[in-house]
């Protein structure tokens, strides 16, 4: 009797990784006192200060410049790496302050490469911020965003950045600078954002209310200032502290939900500029 084998088929062993085991996904906010890190499936896993030990720059993020690259490698090889798959290459989503352009991109691209990406997008915090809000972004949208080091005064519209302001003070300057002053400093650029625009959208953004964020908003004595000295409807955004980096990652979701669109790569590439 002829006997006829087939080779055993081992379906157990040939079937393809769930999406959440071959994806990696992470979103990262570096700011000039805290680092925060968000990954796909797991939330927000890391608030640290952003510190680079081992090096003569201790503070490699100050007034929202990256002025040590390596440091901040150095830093998110210590904080990150150890956290992810170490066959997977993840896709990174960077926060950007808006008024830093291309020196502060390129300079967070090159710190992020230690993570061995296989892929690196930007998003100005500013338009992080509204999405973690979730502001309507078809029309203008005006954020305020106050951290340890930096103020952010911007008007969005579109999801586009259409004008932006910035101040060197922040939440850390409290000691020498007022919180009378600090509210005075985001009137101005409110005052001079309105003052120069010829489009109607600063009219309608203040209409609309700004949104708030930013460690500052967490100050009594911060919004006080603010709902006194900025007439018009003002939002804290939920957890403010962690809004950018939450954003970030509401982007990072969009991004992961159309990877085969037609087109996308170039629309996220020019819009990651403001």
């Amino acid at each position: 009797m002829n006997v006829t084998t087939h080779p055993r088929t081992d379906t157990t062993r040939h079937r393809p990784w769930p999406s959440s085991r071959r994806r990696c996904a992470v979103a990262l906010d570096m700011g000039s006192a805290r680092t925060r890190v968000w990954i796909a499936g797991r939330g927000l896993i890391l608030d640290v200060p952003t510190v680079s030990f081992g090096t003569d720059t201790l503070y490699p993020i100050q007034r929202g410049t990256i002025i040590d690259t390596a440091g901040c490698a150095r830093m998110l090889q210590r904080l990150i790496a150890h956290r992810m798959p170490r066959l997977l290459r993840p896709l990174i989503v960077v926060t950007t302050p808006v008024l830093d352009g291309p020196a502060y991109r390129s300079a967070a691209r090159t710190a992020v490469s230690v993570l061995r990406p296989h892929r690196v997008l930007t998003i100005p915090a500013a338009r992080a911020v509204a999405l973690a809000a979730g502001a309507d972004l078809s029309g203008p949208v005006l954020v305020v965003d106050i951290g340890a080091h930096l103020t952010e005064v911007v008007l969005l519209a579109d999801s586009d950045v259409v004008d932006a302001r910035r101040t060197a003070l922040g939440t850390t300057d409290l000691d020498s600078t007022s919180p009378t002053q600090l509210g005075e400093a985001v009137a101005g650029m409110v005052t001079a954002m309105l003052h120069q625009d010829r489009t109607g959208l600063m009219v309608e953004a203040l209409h609309r209310g700004a949104l708030l964020a930013g460690g500052g908003v967490l100050r009594p004595e911060i919004t006080y200032q603010l709902t006194g000295r900025l007439h018009m409807p003002l939002r804290v955004v939920p957890t403010p502290h962690t809004a950018a980096v939450r954003g970030a990652a509401v982007h990072l979701g969009a991004v992961r939900g159309r990877p085969g669109a037609p087109g996308s790569t170039a629309l996220l590439s020019e819009r990651e500029a403001p």
